[in-house]
């Protein structure tokens, strides 16, 4: 069934005015009025529909986490899509080969048979475990060398879009090659890596950073590390808009120098839950004053963040929505290669979010099908 939405609407060529007509996927786009817009809406302040934002980081939400198998990854995603989220890559932790292929398992089955209340799983992001034990971050220390068998034998499982890999790591620079011809997207993360191996492995073939910043060697003007190759060098990087992992002088540095960078969540089971006690892999994290910290420690693990938040902590830092919604929506959907998600134009997925005049969201479609956001899943504690 042909529906239409009326606002402000924003298109690869911009702001206009009007109507965008959609089923499953975007059929037309129509100019209109002001005075029509009002008298369809019945407000003089229009709603401001943007695309849907498409999360390229996230660990869990609403008490579970990728890493349990199962159903989690589907609770995961119909969570983060009642905050505007319509597709996502479900993301791993670093742990035994045997816990990673079980999770692997649940993330194709919701993959391959999505919920329509569900943001699309587009496919995994592998953070681990080939990730250097000096710059672990939140994760455990289960940390192997990769091998290429071993990549290929859980690509099959389910397509690996993103690996976060440490360069420095013997073996590891020879198989960004390999690994970018199968179509996986290696990303720099958990790195002790200094300037220059960071560069060799952009030049190898390395797409992308992990969460900017967090989990890498810095920005020193003696000692640069992967933080200042990317500041140098970088295209594309992702980066956690909390306000807490990045302060926001920094993310006004990164923006002004990686031309597409892009945000995600980094979201863990805290995730739309009371402060507590949660699971993030098999570390327990605490969940206080909306931040998420290991359980023995004083690390960040992770964030409680959503993408409507973040939508709302990037405007609140100096960006405008245009700006904001391409580093939620269009940039991350560009670095996949994805041509029909990310953009509102015809022919691309329904994928949209309406948000009111203070950015907050009053509907959620995926694929033309309106999530219900006056209930919440089932949490699990």
């Amino acid at each position: 069934m042909l529906r239409q939405m009326y606002g402000r609407i924003f298109t690869p060529a911009g702001w206009f005015m009007g109507a965008v007509a959609f089923d499953g996927r975007i059929r037309e786009l129509q100019s209109l009025p002001y005075e029509t817009l009002v008298r369809k809406t019945g407000t003089s302040t229009l709603p401001v529909i943007l695309p849907g934002f498409i999360d390229l980081h996230v660990h869990g939400a609403c008490g579970v986490d990728v890493m349990e198998g199962g159903d989690s990854t589907q609770t995961i995603a119909r969570a983060h899509a009642q905050h505007g989220t319509t597709a996502l890559l479900a993301t791993t932790m670093t742990d035994s080969i045997e816990r990673i292929t079980q999770a692997l398992h649940g993330i194709e089955r919701v993959r391959a048979a999505p919920a329509r209340d569900t943001a699309r799983v587009l496919g995994t992001h592998l953070e681990g475990p080939f990730i250097s034990a000096q710059r672990l971050g939140a994760q455990p220390n289960c940390v192997t060398a990769a091998t290429m068998q071993q990549v290929e034998s859980l690509h099959a499982i389910t397509p690996i879009r993103v690996l976060t890999m440490a360069p420095e790591i013997p073996g590891h620079m020879e198989l960004i090659p390999a690994l970018t011809a199968l179509g996986i997207r290696v990303q720099i993360g958990h790195s002790a890596a200094d300037y220059d191996q960071a560069v060799a492995a952009l030049r190898a073939g390395a797409a992308g950073f992990t969460h900017l910043f967090n989990g890498m060697t810095g920005a020193s003007h003696r000692e640069p590390g992967v933080a200042a190759a990317a500041l140098a060098h970088g295209e594309y990087a992702e980066l956690i808009p909390d306000l807490e992992h990045v302060r926001p002088g920094a993310i006004h540095a990164a923006l002004r120098a990686i031309p597409r960078l892009y945000c995600i969540t980094d979201a863990t089971a805290a995730t739309g839950m009371p402060d507590g006690t949660y699971s993030l892999g098999t570390q327990s994290v605490i969940k206080c004053a909306g931040c998420v910290r290991l359980a023995h420690g004083d690390s960040l693990a992770g964030s409680a963040l959503t993408m409507d938040q973040a939508m709302r902590n990037l405007v609140s830092i100096g960006l405008d929505v245009g700006d904001a919604s391409n580093r939620l929506s269009r940039f991350p959907a560009e670095y996949l290669g994805i041509q029909d998600r990310g953009l509102i134009r015809p022919g691309a997925c329904a994928d949209l979010v309406v948000l009111d005049e203070k950015y907050a969201l009053t509907q959620v479609f995926v694929e033309g099908h309106e999530v219900n956001l006056a209930t919440s899943p089932q949490a699990k504690r």
